[in-house]
């Protein structure tokens, strides 16, 4: 296959300077005296370029991305549809407002999310900007719809920093913490977490925490029940087969709406188009964002015409959801996995990188879960000849690597999981490269 990215970066890692370099350092330093400092960095270099597998920083050094934004940039960040639509569109207008003149470009990304969104059923669509946003319109559009206000999410689960999705995020710290008091009517439930809880099966899974909805909440009362298929942030949790559809059959015989927010798990990052499909989940509201278009702000609710139509005419919307530019990028970005056949490329990612993880996990008792599908894949780290979960260790090794110029980013409730979310034009020479600088880490920190 074809490796498109863009531009005449060589698809190689180099390092000209230590890490960080000058450039890098006196840009770190204005940053210091100009930014927040609640904004964090998780590498101290400045990108200057970027496509295909690399990262380029302002000192010339060459860095492999396994991070892609945080699975932004699956198409890669210089996909050449992306590019062009996007220069076409803005020497065109930037920016109406929809509620005010709209453009087809909206209705087009509408149309387009209506038909690759899992189900054949008629839908309805409406964009936003960020993932916390859309997830916090499909938390109201539920409540339109049912006229219930009680909401339930899942242990690890991570959702957004506006104060809704705050209540809805599990992990106090750094999201949390010190940020209250958040919105109520949110209740946690369950996961099903097979490294952690002995492999239970799926639907018995799923039955524990129906109970405890059921006895705590009460479906008469629950609006929505919000779910990541493959958990982000919370570690990259892939629940045993039979949890979710267990979980969507429950809510389509109470009336509750079933969102699966799928703003990490989308646009072929699974190797599927979005993670539902894996098992033919059909949510009643999927939220989408980050690989949505290519790097551009854009997120979107879809789902079933009649919930999305409850909310009254102005209740949904906002000055910049659905801008012409992010709108032309995520057509292009859609026409890209379909015609370069990403979900494709996704398996091909998943096989080799499982195969190098579960080579290093054979003579290494410290890895101790590989999982995830397709090119959002993760390790869960802990103590040797434990379960128990080692955050120093995944702090050493991808610092270890960020020295050597591979992006590597953790997560997980308690630090200890490698997450790898490598753009989906990454070639096969520079995953080798990368995972090769893993395997030393793990030698070296023994």
């Amino acid at each position: 296959m074809k490796r498109l990215h863009g531009v005449s970066l060589e698809q190689k890692r180099r390092l000209v300077t230590e890490l960080p370099g000058p450039r890098s350092q006196e840009l770190m330093e204005r940053k210091l005296a100009a930014v927040a400092g609640g904004v964090g960095t998780t590498m101290p270099v400045f990108a200057a370029r970027a496509g295909g597998g690399i990262v380029l920083d302002v000192d010339g050094n060459q860095l492999i991305d396994l991070g892609s934004g945080i699975a932004v940039t699956t198409v890669g960040a210089t996909a050449p549809r992306v590019v062009a639509a996007v220069t076409e569109q803005v020497s065109a207008f930037t920016h109406t407002c929809f509620m005010v003149t709209p453009y087809d470009g909206y209705v087009a990304v509408a149309e387009a999310l209506n038909r690759v969104t899992p189900g054949g059923h008629e839908k309805r669509s409406v964009l936003f900007n960020s993932g916390a946003e859309a997830v916090e319109n499909a938390v109201k559009i539920a409540r339109a719809y049912t006229g219930r206000n009680a909401v339930v999410v899942f242990d690890h689960a991570y959702h957004g920093r506006t104060n809704l999705t705050m209540a809805m995020t599990a992990k106090s710290m750094p999201y949390k913490h010190g940020f209250g008091p958040f919105a109520p009517e949110v209740y946690r439930a369950p996961l099903s977490y097979p490294f952690r809880d002995g492999g239970l099966d799926g639907r018995v899974a799923a039955a524990r925490a129906i109970d405890q909805i059921e006895k705590q909440i009460g479906a008469d009362t629950l609006a929505a029940l919000v779910i990541e298929p493959i958990q982000g942030e919370g570690g990259f949790i892939e629940p045993a087969p039979g949890f979710l559809p267990a979980l969507a059959a429950w809510c389509r015989a109470n009336g509750v709406v079933f969102v699966a927010d799928e703003v990490q798990t989308g646009f072929a990052r699974t190797g599927h188009m979005f993670a539902c499909d894996s098992e033919g989940v059909v949510p009643d509201l999927i939220v989408t964002a980050k690989g949505i278009a290519g790097g551009l702000p854009l997120s979107a609710v879809t789902g079933r015409a009649e919930i999305m139509n409850a909310p009254h005419s102005g209740g949904l919307g906002g000055t910049y959801g659905g801008n012409p530019l992010a709108c032309a990028a995520a057509l292009a970005a859609i026409e890209t996995i379909e015609a370069d056949g990403l979900t494709a490329r996704a398996r091909e990612i998943e096989t080799l990188v499982k195969t190098r993880l579960h080579k290093i996990q054979a003579a290494d008792g410290r890895l101790g879960d590989v999982r995830g599908r397709g090119a959002m894949l993760a390790v869960e780290l802990v103590r040797d000849g434990s379960g128990e979960p080692d955050p120093r260790l995944a702090r050493d090794i991808s610092r270890y690597a960020h020295q050597r110029g591979v992006i590597v980013l953790t997560c997980g409730t308690y630090g200890n999981v490698l997450r790898f979310l490598p753009p989906l034009s990454i070639s096969d020479e520079l995953l080798d490269d990368a995972f090769d600088v893993l395997a030393a880490a793990f030698e070296e920190t023994r």
